[in-house]
């Protein structure tokens, strides 16, 4: 054998040579001189080779094998079938693409055409008037006369002076075009819109970079122009807030937070501007909210060390000793909109005393129909609110007329304040909108009125205005400004905006956490935009503000419906975290007494609004209970239930659950013998019920509803288990029972009379037992229920003559109705003991009816597998009996042929 051309000698191509050679690069070339085949084909020594390799380096390249391009063979029908599906509609998709930007027209019109791009700057013209041009001739050489007066100096000058006016100057624009800040995409696909708007973005960020923060919210807008995006609107608020626009940047930032609720760099920002703003408390929540995410955010920590100092000393540099101000309250919750007039509908959902029932259909504003109680009264110095009105004098006059009041604390009911006292006089722009100064009062008043009337609009101008100037003017009062945003966000629920609508509500909240009606509005706006999540989690913090609102848990019912259509049984695990809310802001609202002038109906109405509202509210708290495994407390809340509608199906089998968990099994039947009753075709009262027999040792009556809820739905994996289990349970029973009965036989012996009598008594026992059984049986039933429970009893005393009387009452055609819940092996084997013990001498034709339909029964051929030898015994000497009979209703060949059925 010749050496290879990879200069391996053949001698090396040996198993002694490759287990002791280490020469890892050696011992590639000699691998690839065995699978190249020039020296031979050895398969066991290259594969010998190949482990050797492994071993010393088992991520060797040498190692990898080429593999041939797959093919079908490789693949499973459904992988191929999946491969190729795709291959077609990519390549339909990209016949389709190809077919639209060749139908598409370049630009649909002329407007659309872009401008020809060229210079903005000229040139001036070299030659300049009345110089004309010489052809360049050499020089004359200077003589030495000329070289004594050479300046060098000067001459250096103007040489430097020529160089830099060698090329004429450009004039340029002195003023820069504006940059268009709306982006025309009519022409433009979703693809190329996606590319230009970054485009657009990065143009702004190198202007950012370049500190030209003016270009770079030009480009950011055509950003978003073209699409909107959480990093465009960020990075404009970045630009504005360095431009010192501190409102445009609080927008940009609310705009981001719509978009993505936990932007930390929005939060970041928005506590900036609210830290310029002076909203002190609102930034060092947001920051709280960016350090809780990112711990470690320099940023935050510094910003938020900066607002503490400066909250502190605010603090420390308030009077002790201030100015007293006597807030006129008109109704309960007079801060909020059209509460000012109690003989109007108010304009969110407010009303009087008296037209609480007319208004119970409304939903002014936003609000749900019963409105609750209004804070109490708020306290505080003049001196923040203080501002500049245009009228001076009659502004001094209200802070004079302020200042002489008793106390800030005292409140006065509605009705009471006399109209021609300067207080009263006052009542529409001071007192009515808290401590707000004159002319934002007046926006505000000016803004109910608006929306009474049904302008909302206007109302919404009216209360944008107002914000505006309330955060200009740097008040404290985050409470009236909480009431500003959630009037303007009633205005945008009004006009069907719910993002803005969301938006105000949240702002509102982070003023004012806890605050009813905002919670309420967003949950209204949440359920609109079918954010079912966020809507229950709204609906349920208000609940627990106020229970009485009946518009909640009619939403919060409606809502638990759909989430479960959507989401399934565990649609819990993925509701956002519920907060709770702190006694201080729960509301204990007293129901108000109700008009003189209300009629019956309308009474009746409401009793029976408030008794489902209380009657859902218990039902959830058991509901909650039982989770909780709190199973004591959760039978008293369906008692409680129970009491107030005692039709309810549902409570019955839940706390029938309950009792089984507490192994209080008697009365956990008796609840689903109840709701059974409601609904005969209940599945969970079956299988309850079936626990609760398993629970007090009936077997067979548990096997009979175990049966019945797998015949109403065979998909219950639960009833096949506990089916199994009690079928295995029921054989040990009855074979102990079986081989205690010899056990309970008496030996009688005739020694002396009185024996005997003593063992007449002890053999009439028996008797006088099963009499009284027979006649606790309803032995006249008037359905399949009654006919199952009187049937279930005599089997399981195994009363004969009872169950003869039972197949006596029902039709013969009618059997297998009345036994199709009830059917299972051993009540086959009690029919066919009773047949031949009681009826087939007296009544062979009955008997021959009988078990003519019997056979018909749902269920019967895998109850007929189910026997034991003996019963099947049992039903062979019945058909031996009956054929031995000579009746003219049926022959031997009949029996003959019924037999072949059962056996």
């Amino acid at each position: 054998m010749s050496t290879s051309t990879h200069s391996v000698p053949a001698e090396h191509l040996d198993y002694s040579y490759i287990e002791k050679c280490s020469d890892l690069k050696y011992l590639e070339k000699i691998l690839r001189v065995l699978r190249s085949g020039k020296e031979g084909f050895y398969p066991h020594l290259t594969e010998f080779c190949e482990k050797h390799i492994e071993m010393l380096d088992p991520r060797s390249r040498a190692l990898r094998k080429e593999n041939s391009p797959a093919t079908a063979a490789n693949f499973s029908n459904d992988e191929w079938s999946q491969i190729t599906n795709d291959l077609q509609r990519w390549e339909r998709e990209i016949k389709v693409n190809e077919l639209e930007l060749k139908q598409r027209s370049t630009y649909s019109n002329d407007e659309n055409i872009p401008p020809v791009r060229g210079s903005s700057c000229s040139l001036k013209k070299a030659a300049q008037d009345g110089v004309k041009n010489s052809l360049k001739t050499s020089p004359l050489p200077r003589t030495y006369q000329d070289w004594d007066k050479f300046d060098v100096e000067k001459e250096c000058a103007k040489i430097e002076g020529s160089m830099a006016n060698r090329d004429s100057p450009a004039i340029i624009n002195d003023f820069l075009p504006e940059i268009k800040r709306d982006v025309n995409t009519t022409v433009l696909t979703e693809q190329e819109k996606v590319v230009l708007a970054n485009r657009e973005k990065d143009k702004g960020n190198e202007a950012f970079r370049a500190c030209d923060y003016e270009e770079a919210v030009a480009y950011y807008s055509r950003s978003l122009c073209i699409i909107v995006t959480a990093a465009a609107l960020n990075n404009r608020a970045q630009a504005e807030i360095k431009l010192h626009r501190w409102h445009d940047a609080l927008s940009d930032c609310e705009q981001v937070l719509q978009l993505e609720p936990h932007n930390t760099k929005a939060l970041l920002r928005r506590a900036t501007v609210n830290k310029q703003l002076g909203n002190l408390q609102v930034a060092s929540d947001d920051l709280s909210a960016v350090l809780r995410s990112e711990p470690h955010n320099m940023t935050a920590q510094r910003l938020l060390e900066e607002i503490s100092k400066k909250i502190n000393a605010d603090m420390q540099d308030k009077p002790s000793k201030g100015k007293k101000l006597l807030i006129q309250e008109v109704d309960n919750d007079e801060d909020e909109v059209g509460d000012e007039d109690d003989k109007k509908p108010s304009a969110d959902g407010g009303q009087s005393v008296g037209e609480d029932r007319q208004a119970a259909a409304r939903g002014g504003m936003g609000n749900a129909q019963k409105k609750p109680q209004g804070r109490g009264p708020r306290g505080g110095t003049a001196d923040k609110y203080k501002v500049k009105a245009e009228g001076g004098s009659a502004a001094e006059e209200s802070r004079k007329s302020l200042a002489n009041g008793s106390s800030s604390n005292c409140t006065t009911q509605p009705g009471t304040s006399r109209p021609d006292s300067p207080v009263g006089k006052r009542t529409e722009s001071t007192s009515v909108a808290g401590a707000l100064p004159p002319p934002l009062a007046q926006l505000k008043n000016e803004g109910n009125q608006l929306f009474k009337n049904g302008q909302f609009g206007d109302a919404l101008e009216k209360y944008t205005h107002a914000i505006t100037g309330f955060t200009e003017a740097g008040i404290d009062s985050p409470e009236d400004l909480s009431i500003l945003y959630s009037n303007r966000a009633a205005c945008y629920l009004k006009d069907g905006n719910s993002s803005d609508c969301i938006a105000d509500c949240t702002r509102a909240l982070e003023l004012q956490p806890f605050s009813l009606k905002p919670l309420l509005r967003r949950a209204m706006a949440y359920e609109s935009l079918e954010r079912y999540h966020k809507a229950y989690v709204d609906y349920k913090t208000a609940l627990q503000i106020d229970s009485n609102i009946l518009a909640a848990h009619d939403s919060v019912n409606r809502i638990t419906r759909l989430l479960i259509e959507q989401d399934g049984p565990d649609w819990r695990q993925k509701l956002p975290e519920i907060p709770v809310v702190p006694l201080s802001a729960r509301q204990h609202c007293t129901e108000p007494p109700p008009s003189t002038h209300s009629h019956t109906e309308e009474d009746t109405k409401e009793a029976d609004r408030r008794t489902e509202a209380h009657f859902t509210s218990l039902k959830t708290e058991g509901n909650e209970l039982v989770k909780k495994g709190q199973y004591h407390g959760a039978v008293e809340k369906y008692s409680e239930c129970l009491k107030l509608k005692s039709d309810e199906c549902a409570i019955y089998t839940n706390r029938a659950l309950c009792l089984i968990k507490l192994e209080c099994f008697a009365e956990a039947k008796q609840d689903c013998d109840s709701a059974l009753k409601l609904e005969p075709s209940n599945k969970k009262a079956f299988y309850r019920r079936a626990l609760a027999y398993k629970g007090l040792k009936d077997y067979e009556a548990c096997s009979s509803d175990l049966q019945e809820v797998l015949h109403l739905d065979a998909s219950v994996q639960e009833a096949e288990r506990e089916l199994a289990e009690v079928t295995a349970l029921l054989k040990q029973h009855r074979a102990t029972e079986s081989s205690s009965q010899p056990r309970r036989n008496i030996t009688i012996t005739e020694e002396e009379e009185e024996e005997e009598e003593e063992g007449k008594a002890a053999v009439s026992s028996p008797e006088r037992e099963k009499k009284s059984v027979s006649q606790s049986i309803n032995l006249q039933p008037s359905n399949a229920y009654e006919f199952g429970q009187a049937l279930n009893a005599a089997c399981s005393h195994n009363d004969t003559a009872a169950g003869a009387q039972l197949l006596r009452c029902v039709p013969p055609d009618s059997l297998p109705q009345y036994l199709k819940t009830q059917l299972d092996a051993h009540t086959l084997s009690f029919i066919m003991q009773t047949l031949d013990t009681h009826l087939l001498t007296p009544e062979p034709g009955l008997v021959y009816q009988l078990l003519s339909h019997l056979h018909t029964t749902e269920r019967f051929s895998v109850v007929l597998m189910l026997l034991d030898s003996d019963e099947r015994r049992k039903m062979t000497h019945l058909f031996e009996h009956l054929g031995s009979v000579d009746s003219e209703l049926f022959s031997q060949n009949d029996v003959k042929n019924l037999a072949n059925k059962y056996i």
